[in-house]
């Protein structure tokens, strides 16, 4: 059925209707007696066009006419008012009938966009969004990351004047008392007013791991959601140039290898400073620089042209002087490109171009140190929308996740006109754009002047970076669903599965053993069922590819024994039909078969260089059980 029709012949189900109809557009309607009283029903027409295929329509019958209310009408017992959704831009209507019929029709893919909250597919999404968190955790404490949490509210005036364009972005609320709040953008806003509040913090590694909220327009595909999580490294404290800067980088490196993007990722970097050098040079107005550094940021999504016409006709710059930025603004490459900037007499001239360079050629020279200089790509057209960014700014992105970079001024098609990106890469609008993904994966850069804007406490310079974990997870998740030959991701880590042979069901002796595996630090389920039948239990644990089962027999009960069976194995392999243990010995056994099988399986792994977050590629490696036959790790051709 492609469409739901729901019709209500009454007044009293209006106040359901004002919810089920506010997510797009705003609309509230209330009702009272006879009149039906709508924010925005236009009064040339009876219908509203809610997007896509879905339509709200109220018919009338003869007689109805337009009343002169201009305010809704009180509230009632049968008809509760309910808030109204803000709506700057409609005209209130009240229409005066005995009957109203409201109409309101569905189609399932707006009620998936727009009317159901986000949640993980199954399981399975679990999984891999918990082993990207594992991941990136790890990557963390291994460089000396401490965790800390900050207020999922704010002042208002916290975050004001922090995002530039994006503060747009920012949900406010209002408390009971009629103080505004706010939800937070980022973890860097509030991590700066953290420093802050606690004076006697002067250096610190921190992480953080949490939701942040945004007003943007949902792409749940792409990864763009208005609640989403980001995982945020900083380093904050007075140190020698670059130092932290490249050690975040090198982070930047670590998590994406350790999730098995395999160097199918690059980070493109700049520095305000080159890039204000550049705008300075070129004859741009000291209070149209930010502005101007907005516009050019969108050319790794529109052609230069658009991008000009942007910026001359929407922002006031001369055209002259819009050519000259065109000229720099478009080259990117590596390392070499600071040489470019060098040779030119004007720009080497420029005192904020010279610190830029002095800052980047250190840079390369740590990065190199660190073997990770090949991963990035200097780009003078990445700008970075959020004011609070004074030195180095980065942004990881993907295949499948950006377009590729435009030709200097060539012409191409034009995208819609992208929103700014925030930090975690998670707010530039390219939704509808057919030429890219989910956008930048990650981002983030120095800033040196925000934690001095929360008090009159002197500056702490910090560094950060912020990863989008469900940009990471919807790309992930699509290249495990396009690779047919990986293994299939499991709802849950269940080492074990114990199971009765035999018409008693042995339930007593099954709670038994798992009771001994559980203490013995192991993960075991088994079927609740009193008398189970034998391809039941088969079933359950086959659905998630539990690797190990222990059988309960009438012989295995009598002579108190186990016997421990591998899934899977292959016929004729030695231990097809299990191995007898006493049941003193079985949790040592099974502890021991866990690490032979988890360390085969590193060793297939590492021999072919393949790392994926679900598992091993059967179609390239051997399975575990053949390289155990062999001795070693063995490639199938």
């Amino acid at each position: 059925m492609k469409t739901v029709l729901t019709t209500f012949r009454s007044v009293r189900p209006v106040r359901l209707l004002s919810y089920a109809l506010r997510p797009r557009p705003p609309v509230a309607v209330y009702s009272s007696a006879a009149c039906f009283y709508s924010t925005s029903l236009p009064h040339d027409q009876n219908t509203i066009d809610m997007g896509g295929k879905s339509k709200f329509e109220l018919k009338t019958p003869k007689g109805t006419k337009d009343c002169k209310n201009t305010t809704p009408p009180p509230p009632s017992k049968d008809c509760p008012r309910p808030p109204l959704w803000p709506t700057a831009t409609t005209t209130p209507r009240c229409l005066h009938a005995p009957r109203f019929v409201f109409c309101f029709r569905v189609y399932p893919e707006t009620i998936t966009d727009f009317f159901l909250c986000r949640v993980p597919g199954d399981g399975k999404d679990m999984v891999i969004r918990d082993k990207i968190f594992s991941t990136i955790t790890q990557v963390f404490k291994r460089h000396g990351g401490v965790t800390i949490d900050t207020p999922v509210f704010e002042l208002k005036e916290i975050l004001a004047g922090k995002y530039g364009e994006d503060s747009k972005l920012i949900y406010d609320l209002a408390d009971q008392g009629g103080e505004i709040c706010s939800l937070r953008y980022d973890l860097t806003v509030p991590f700066a007013r953290f420093l802050a509040m606690n004076k006697d913090i002067t250096n610190i590694k921190r992480y953080h791991i949490a939701k942040v909220y945004r007003r943007d327009q949902p792409a749940m595909t792409k990864g763009r959601m208005r609640e989403f999580y980001q995982c945020d490294f900083d380093i904050a404290g007075v140190y020698d140039p670059m130092l932290p800067d490249a050690e975040v980088l090198r982070i930047i490196c670590e998590v994406f290898e350790g999730l098995g993007w395999d160097k199918a990722y690059t980070i493109k970097l700049n520095h305000r400073k080159i890039l204000d050098g550049i705008f300075q040079v070129c004859g741009v107005p000291e209070d149209k620089i930010r502005t101007i550094s907005s516009a050019v940021d969108k050319l790794d999504k529109l052609p230069w042209a658009d991008v000009r016409k942007e910026m001359t006709e929407e922002k006031g710059l001369d055209g002259d002087i819009a050519d000259r930025i065109g000229e720099w603004v478009v080259h990117k490459g590596k390392h070499e490109l600071l040489d470019k900037l060098r040779n030119d007499p004007k720009l080497s001239a420029n005192a904020s171009m010279q610190a830029g360079i002095a800052d980047l050629s250190l840079l390369f020279q740590y990065l190199e140190a660190f073997d990770v200089l090949d991963r990035v790509s200097f780009d003078l057209g990445l700008a970075r929308g959020l004011d609070y960014y004074t030195g180095l700014i980065y942004e990881v992105v993907t295949e499948g996740s950006a377009p590729e970079a435009t030709p200097g001024a060539a012409a191409a098609v034009a995208a819609p006109a992208p929103k700014r990106r925030g930090k975690g890469g998670e707010d530039d609008d390219r939704s509808n754009d057919p030429t890219v993904g989910v956008g930048s994966v990650a981002a983030g850069g120095r800033y040196d002047n925000l934690v001095g804007m929360f008090s009159g406490k002197s500056q702490i310079p910090c560094v950060g970076i912020s990863f989008g974990v469900d940009r990471i997870f919807s790309i992930t998740k699509a290249r495990m669903a396009a690779d047919k030959s990986a293994t299939q991701v499991r709802n849950n880590e269940v080492d074990v599965y114990v199971m009765a042979f035999g018409g008693k069901g042995f339930v007593n002796e099954r709670l038994s053993v798992c009771a001994k595996l559980w203490e013995g630090g192991i993960k075991a389920e088994f079927l609740y069922k009193v008398k189970p039948k034998v391809p039941q239990q088969f079933k359950a644990a086959e659905a998630n590819g539990v690797p190990f089962a222990i059988f309960l027999g009438d012989d295995e009960v009598a002579q108190g024994n186990v016997k421990i069976k591998e899934m899977g194995l292959r016929d004729g392999h030695p231990e097809k039909e299990g191995v007898l243990v006493s049941l003193d010995n079985m949790v040592g056994e099974v502890r021991a078969r866990l690490e032979r099988k988890k360390e085969l399986e590193r060793i297939v792994q590492q021999a072919e260089g393949l790392r994926v977050v679900d598992g091993i590629k059967t179609e390239d490696v051997a399975t575990t059980e053949d390289a155990a036959a062999a001795g070693a790790p063995s490639t199938t051709q």
